[in-house]
């Protein structure tokens, strides 16, 4: 059986406007009028819309709806046309004063965002909030396509991009799934010092590996937590596949084989080093289907190199 390794590695001023009209009413303990309950909120008729989450912006591209978009946080990388409009931060550090600079008139907030507090200001601000769940399925894929049309005014458009989307992704997992040696994958999302923080189960890096046919070479544990050299070690992985990220959350195949547990694994000692992107990979939006075809086939590649 074959074994994968997987690694990831502003505020602003503003006037008296509703971002510190709510801040204000925090403060003294008062709620503003539009923090009553809004759901399900509807976007329909926003034309300012700030997206949140690399996924949700796709979605949003992929239904034709870009020119209601006014700014998107840091994760939001694809298609290229996002990167030019103003960065508001990245998703789990949101600032509220950041957001609202961009004068929204609807916010579109993936599933995870945060933290807490600045959610609850963007409320209290009045402006129109939707969130988008975060599922790693085909279903979820959907599910992201069609509160997002829904919340924009576009449901047929949804509807037919979702049922598109979900039978592609099936039908790949279908094929991924009929592999025979299944590659065990230990996802790094960093090595930074050194210290390899890896995927346990019920992750985006988890769920895609098993989509793609392989199976995580490490479990007992959600999420991400740092690896004993032992663990590593143990996992014996055969395909190390990783985020493409730089910086000190990556590493090399050389600083791989200079690490004392990562050189004892069959995946380094053969080289068998796999590099995405990781919206593409593990962002679970509309190119999900040809992320899991990409990561199959680099997974059939290693186990023929292995024969």
């Amino acid at each position: 059986m074959m074994r994968v390794l997987f690694s990831l590695s502003r505020p602003c001023s503003l006037p008296l406007t509703p971002m510190a009209v709510a801040l204000l009413c925090l403060g003294l303990g008062f709620t503003a009028p539009e923090a009553r309950a809004q759901e399900p909120a509807s976007l329909a008729e926003a034309q300012r819309i700030v997206s949140v989450g690399g996924a949700v912006t796709e979605v949003v591209y992929a239904l034709g709806a870009e020119e209601r978009l006014v700014a998107r946080d840091s994760t939001s990388s694809y298609p290229p046309e996002a990167l030019a409009l103003p960065d508001t931060g990245y998703m789990r550090a949101l600032s509220p004063e950041g957001v609202l600079a961009a004068a929204p008139d609807g916010l579109l907030v993936i599933e995870g965002s945060g933290p807490a507090e600045a959610l609850d200001v963007l409320k209290k601000a009045g402006v129109p909030l939707v969130m988008v769940p975060d599922r790693y399925t085909a279903e979820g894929v959907a599910e992201k396509v069609r509160v997002v049309g829904k919340a924009l005014g576009l449901e047929d458009k949804a509807e037919d991009l979702a049922v598109k989307l979900e039978a592609d992704l099936k039908a790949v997992a279908e094929a991924a799934a009929k592999r025979q040696v299944k590659p065990r994958v230990l996802f790094i999302l960093s090595m930074q010092g050194g210290r390899i923080m890896a995927s346990g189960e019920g992750s985006a890096a988890d769920a895609v590996i098993q989509l793609a046919g392989g199976v995580n070479a490490v479990s007992g544990f959600n999420g991400y937590k740092p690896l004993s050299d032992e663990a590593v070690t143990e996992a014996k992985p055969d395909i190390i596949l990783m985020m493409e990220r730089g910086g000190q959350h990556d590493a090399t195949l050389e600083q791989m084989r200079a690490n004392a547990a990562l050189a004892l694994t069959p995946a380094v000692q053969a080289g068998h080093i796999v590099r995405m992107d990781g919206l593409f990979m593990i962002g679970f939006g509309p190119r999900t289907a040809d992320a899991v075809r990409e990561l199959s086939a680099a997974f059939d590649k290693a186990a023929a190199a292995g024969q």
